[in-house]
């Protein structure tokens, strides 16, 4: 596949997640982030390890640990903790500094050194981003501001060390997915257990919510997104997250009944202005992969709010 071709699909995946907020807010049930990530995360994640009947092996086991614990098992109760706690524009404008997390992380990890482009990139998708969503008198709490900037430290890094990582040899994006889905799932029950109770009672809209946010929102769209981040540079895929506001926008106009002004279209127009300049952003000399690494190579170039993932 070209590389424009692989940046279309792995797009889908942020412009699935533009809908979490919707969905959260009209389908879940209230004040439950840490079920409502484990819900998300542990039925995708097991159903994809039945399906593709793939296993860790080695030194595996502790990598898709690690990383179902950054990009899952971290990433969705501090995502749904700043999505309860704080105003939606607030929550999005602390993901849209994700990029420049993993523009920086990607330079000590992966020796991909960033230039102006790449930075320029992330900060136009950050004032893009805030264009959109934040609004005057916006308040915020200490604990909503830390869930949602260690949320998007959190998915930064478990996207860098992917990266670093790559696959084991024959293992696809959907055994993937499912090891780091069922990892993170796994982190988060216990969590959830203690700190929220037995889980609430649920109807069908709930039921309907949770199936979306599993299936479509979270197995389809994280195993594009892994795709992704093993075919592109990482401050590139990261960017693409930026989409997601966009998405929200969109389905907000459509479903919601919320209006833009001309202060948010225009903020569409640089967010979406960031992620395409940040497609065309390489990195500079990036360090060949190790001599016996074990896993895939990383392949040279050939990441409510309504930046809900």
């Amino acid at each position: 596949m070209s590389r424009t071709g692989t940046i279309a699909l792995t797009a889908l995946a942020p412009l699935a997640w533009g809908s979490t907020y919707a969905v959260t807010t009209q389908w879940l049930p209230a004040d439950r982030p840490l079920f409502a990530g484990l819900t998300r995360a542990l039925p995708a994640g097991l159903l994809l390890m039945a399906g593709t009947r793939a296993r860790p092996r080695g030194a595996w086991w502790g990598k898709a640990a690690v990383l179902g614990a950054l990009n899952i098992g971290a990433f969705f109760p501090l995502l749904f903790l700043a999505a309860y706690r704080l105003p939606g524009g607030v929550a999005a404008v602390c993901g849209a500094v994700g990029p420049l997390f993993t523009v920086a992380l990607s330079a000590g990890l992966l020796r991909e050194r960033p230039t102006r482009r790449s930075v320029g990139a992330a900060l136009a998708g950050a004032l893009g981003v805030a264009m959109v969503v934040l609004r005057p008198g916006a308040g915020a709490d200490a604990a909503g501001l830390l869930a949602g900037l260690g949320g998007a430290a959190s998915m930064a890094a478990g996207t860098v060390l992917t990266k670093r990582w790559g696959r084991p040899e024959g293992v696809g994006p959907l055994a993937f997915t499912g090891w780091q889905l069922t990892a993170g799932g796994l982190l988060i029950a216990p969590v959830a257990l203690l700190a929220e109770g037995v889980p609430p009672a649920v109807d069908g809209r709930n039921v309907l919510g949770y199936a979306y946010l599993a299936l479509a929102n979270t197995a389809a769209a994280y195993a594009l997104w892994f795709r992704g981040i093993g075919r592109l540079p990482a401050a590139s895929v990261s960017l693409l997250a930026l989409l997601s506001t966009i998405s929200a926008a969109a389905v907000g106009w459509l479903a919601l009944g919320q209006s833009l002004d001309p202060l948010q279209l225009a903020g569409v127009a640089v967010a979406l202005g960031g992620t395409l300049l940040g497609q065309r952003t390489g990195s500079r000399r990036p360090a060949p992969p190790a001599a016996g690494r074990p896993g895939r190579p990383v392949r040279p170039a050939v990441p409510s709010s309504p930046t809900r993932h």
